[in-house]
């Protein structure tokens, strides 16, 4: 365990005591800065673009999280049925996880272009609409634009993960249930939710995780903007300690991200819990 050790050390641990220690200095770019304590967070807590951007981070992990589990249980249920070319269809899945962030964050871009979107061309074309779509030009367009791009990406994780643990359920609950009589809706209530629900709270720990730290997807697609509609505490750490040189506040708004980021950790914790007793535990 030793070089797993220490690779964490020197990759993981020391990053997140160096940011938490400048999150309490005022240290800038070019200077080594003096200890601050508090008055960073101070400042953020009373600062209305940083209440803002908790918001705009909350909505979009949120909203996104429930579209990524709802879609990717059903698709996760539907690929775990006898259709012909399943296995060509679970590989077709994976493309949105598999393509770079940066890329796939292009062709939304491409495809919400104020000019040049096919969404609002096909629109135009179907006379549902007379003019083109700003998807990225208002604050709420940007934010459930930003949010479908996630989704996209996203679904194939929850999906093929969900899908896993579909595998392990034993084929003979189904069996009995079926002699029992019992319909569709009750075999997916008392058994197949049961039976998923510690993998569920693993894999949506980790969506929410991902979703809630997501950087590339928005500074690539909209760096933030319009008015802020669409920054997250991710690019408003990078751009307050990099373009603007904050290093100390840029570090406070990322040690901010940690409560939350720990209350995602406790929730697999109990959904673990949760399985230990399924499987015999004391718990």
């Amino acid at each position: 365990m030793l070089p797993t050790v220490a690779i964490l050390l020197v990759f993981l641990t020391y990053p997140l005591g160096l940011g938490v220690w400048l999150g309490f200095t005022d240290t800038k770019i070019g200077s080594i800065g003096e200890w601050v304590g508090l008055d960073n967070y101070r400042y953020l807590i009373g600062d209305s673009l940083t209440r803002e951007v908790l918001f705009n981070t909350l909505f979009y992990t949120v909203t996104a999280s429930i579209l990524k589990f709802v879609l990717g249980l059903w698709l996760a249920l539907l690929l775990n049925e006898n259709l012909p070319l399943k296995s060509f269809f679970r590989a077709i899945v994976l493309l949105p996880w598999i393509v770079p962030t940066a890329l796939s964050a292009l062709a939304f871009w491409w495809i919400y272009d104020a000019q040049f979107s096919i969404v609002s061309w096909l629109l135009i074309r179907m006379g549902v609409i007379h003019s083109y779509i700003p998807f990225l030009g208002t604050p709420w367009l940007a934010r459930i634009s930003t949010v479908i791009a996630n989704v996209w990406r996203g679904i194939p994780f929850v999906a093929i993960s969900l899908l896993a643990g579909l595998q392990t359920i034993s084929p003979t609950l189904y069996e009995a249930a079926a002699i029992d009589g019992v319909s569709s809706w009750q075999r997916f209530r008392y058994i197949t939710l049961p039976l998923l629900t510690p993998i569920i709270a693993v894999v949506m720990t980790f969506s929410v995780l991902f979703t809630f730290t997501d950087f590339q997807l928005i500074y690539v697609l909209t760096r933030g903007g319009p008015l802020n509609a669409t920054h997250l505490m991710a690019t408003l750490s990078f751009q307050r300690a990099i373009p603007g040189g904050e290093l100390g506040e840029g570090a406070a708004i990322a040690t901010m991200m940690v409560p939350f980021l720990f209350a995602c950790v406790m929730f697999s914790y109990f959904g673990l819990q949760r399985r230990g007793w399924q499987q015999g535990g004391d718990q």
